[in-house]
């Protein structure tokens, strides 16, 4: 017996708050139905306030607008983040510094850099820290590791504040590696936090390159604080294509759009 329309939405928002995420392929193979109905559903959804639709489905709508937690966000599109960080890995090579911000998709980056030679690593996050000490006390990383300090946030396993924004502007980075909460075109990327965003804004200023990392949930979204603008950003490393329509902009501000395979 096949569902109704309305049974079918129940359907959508009970994975929504389940898994925090539904994604459209996945829901025309369970529900039996085409994509086009799905993202009607979605609409519908939206419409309603139960829902908020990104790039390829859809999130749990974040009722305060606020970041969700670190550990939180660990879970959310994990697979997509892990090919996101593959592929990011392959730009860096023997003796780059690098910068590696707190997200959750810079940091699968880390697993894949344990051939590289003479690397740099500068962050604020936490969990980095954690894992670059782990590979180098095996010695499967031989590089150097900078936490760059600050006031600590335990929430978001992270240090920002202003010693931190200032200890940053001594590092000059080959390559920053940044995560994002929202990017858009005609407004570059944002982020929850001001504190955070002000700091990442920072360590952009003093690299050479900038690669901003983002799964296809943060697309066309804007949040609070914008971080960058697109002049500043040279390359984007999503899980899914450029959007449609952002191809030419892109180009004319000299930006790589690469998708992870």
């Amino acid at each position: 017996m096949s569902l109704m329309g309305e049974e079918r939405k129940g359907v959508i928002l009970d994975l929504l708050n389940l898994e925090g995420q539904v994604k459209t392929f996945d829901l025309v193979q369970k529900l039996n139905v085409s994509s086009e109905t799905i993202r009607r559903y979605l609409e519908e959804l939206e419409a309603e306030n139960r829902l908020k639709r990104v790039y390829g489905g859809a999130i749990k709508i974040n009722p305060s607008n606020e970041e969700p937690s670190y550990l939180k966000r660990e879970v959310l599109y994990a697979a997509e983040k892990q090919r996101i960080g593959k592929l990011a890995a392959t730009l860096v090579e023997d003796n780059d510094v690098i910068f590696l911000d707190d997200g959750t998709t810079p940091l699968p980056m880390i697993q894949y850099l344990m051939n590289k030679k003479h690397l740099t690593v500068l962050t604020i996050s936490i969990p980095a820290l954690h894992l670059l000490m782990e590979y180098k006390n095996k010695e499967l990383f031989s590089g150097e590791i900078y936490l760059i300090g600050g006031k600590v946030n335990t929430t978001h396993s992270r240090v920002t504040g202003s010693i931190a924004e200032k200890m940053a502007g001594l590092f000059h980075a080959d390559k920053a590696f940044v995560s994002i909460d929202g990017i858009v075109l005609g407004k570059g990327i944002t982020s929850f936090d001001a504190e955070r965003g002000q700091l990442v804004n920072r360590v952009i200023e003093n690299a050479k390159q900038t690669i901003v990392l983002t799964d296809r949930t943060k697309i066309g979204l804007t949040q609070l604080y914008r971080t960058a603008d697109w002049r500043d950003i040279d390359i984007v490393i999503s899980d899914v294509e450029i959007p449609k329509g952002w191809e030419e902009t892109l180009e004319e501000r000299g930006v790589v759009w690469m998708a992870a395979p």
